[in-house]
């Protein structure tokens, strides 16, 4: 996973970006809205779909930037054939983020935590990004890690650990839960991920609908 992809991708080109909150989207003045923010935007609470003109008054000092998807895309062909040169089981999700299955990998590395170092590297000296990895048993594990220590993180989710480690998480971090849905579930009483094992199905439809 690709950190703030589209704003590392414009500070990466212009040095004058660097170290500054920056936000890639349409301007406020047109109703745009937020398409990647930097980490350095984030601090301020800029994120992604947030209206442009509430950015702006969130961050005062916003660097506003227009979006040029051929650079995103160029930077995203260089990342996944650094990812291919691992494993041919790369699915890609969007320009910035891929599943890999790693379990037999062309680097000849016995452990997974070795082949995401490896790549994590190559895409930081070839392509000038940081990326940050989640290693675990399956998708869903995987894809939560990877968001658990960005930027430039690394997470490892051992299959021993997924019991604990799933104990450890909100319930927003399950795929798919917004502000607006966990706060439904928050009203009946879910609040950690693994409460959703016990709620009462019912109950749980009628306040959300389904999770699947």
């Amino acid at each position: 996973d690709m950190d703030a992809f589209y704003a590392s991708v414009e500070q990466r080109d212009d040095p004058a970006l660097r170290g500054r909150p920056v936000a890639v989207g349409g301007p406020a003045e047109g109703r745009g809205v937020v398409a990647a923010a930097s980490y350095e935007a984030r601090a301020f609470g800029v994120r992604s779909a947030l209206p442009m003109a509430r950015a702006r008054r969130l961050c005062p000092d916003l660097v506003v930037v227009r979006p040029d998807f051929a650079r995103y895309r160029e930077a995203s062909r260089q990342v996944m054939a650094i990812l291919r040169s691992a494993t041919p089981l790369v699915e890609p999700l969007s320009l910035d983020e891929a599943y890999l299955d790693v379990t037999d990998n062309l680097l000849g590395l016995p452990l997974a935590t070795s082949v995401a170092r490896h790549l994590k590297a190559r895409i930081r000296a070839e392509v000038g990004l940081t990326s940050s990895a989640g290693v675990a048993p399956n998708k869903f594990l995987a894809k939560i890690a990877s968001g658990f220590r960005k930027p430039d993180g690394l997470t490892v989710i051992a299959p021993e650990r997924v019991e604990a480690f799933l104990k450890r998480l909100p319930v927003e971090a399950l795929w798919g839960v917004g502000p607006v849905t966990a706060r439904k579930l928050h009203a009946i009483g879910i609040t950690r991920l693994t409460d959703i094992r016990t709620a009462d199905p019912a109950v749980l439809a009628a306040a959300v609908g389904s999770l699947a």
